[in-house]
């Protein structure tokens, strides 16, 4: 058995459900269910929709946080290279052994950043602590 509930409507709209109510297969009940059913709906997916927006919100701001880091990072990437280019002189041609020495410590910088990338702290934090 259904509760039975009782409840005061203006003219207006006990009109409208009056008019709903006329259609064949409607009744005042079935449609004031349905109607309050999806009013408790949207009003469950406002609840869900507000939580969301929280969580795009911080997102949004963590990503914005990366993405001016990143822009710093290669900023002063493009500075370091920009120096080492215009105030390192070439080596000449039949120079082989400092082209050998070169390599090698290209090689040896790159296992570093490797291993940096792999531990658990990175050289960035710790001069931002005051580790340097």
């Amino acid at each position: 058995m259904k509760p039975r509930h009782h409840l005061y409507l203006d003219d207006e709209l006990s009109a409208q459900l009056d008019a709903l109510a006329a259609k064949p297969g409607a009744s005042k009940s079935g449609i004031v269910a349905d109607a309050l059913r999806q009013y408790l709906d949207r009003r469950g997916a406002q609840a869900i929709d507000e939580a969301l927006r929280i969580r795009l919100d911080r997102q949004a701001r963590q990503l914005e946080r990366i993405e001016r880091d990143i822009q710093v990072l290669l900023e002063s990437l493009a500075l370091y290279v920009r120096y080492q280019l215009t105030v390192t002189a070439p080596l000449p041609e039949p120079d082989r052994a400092a082209h050998a020495v070169g390599k090698e410590r290209f090689q040896k910088f790159i296992d570093q950043v490797g291993r940096q990338m792999a531990a658990p702290s990175r050289t960035l934090s710790a001069s931002r602590e005051g580790g340097d």
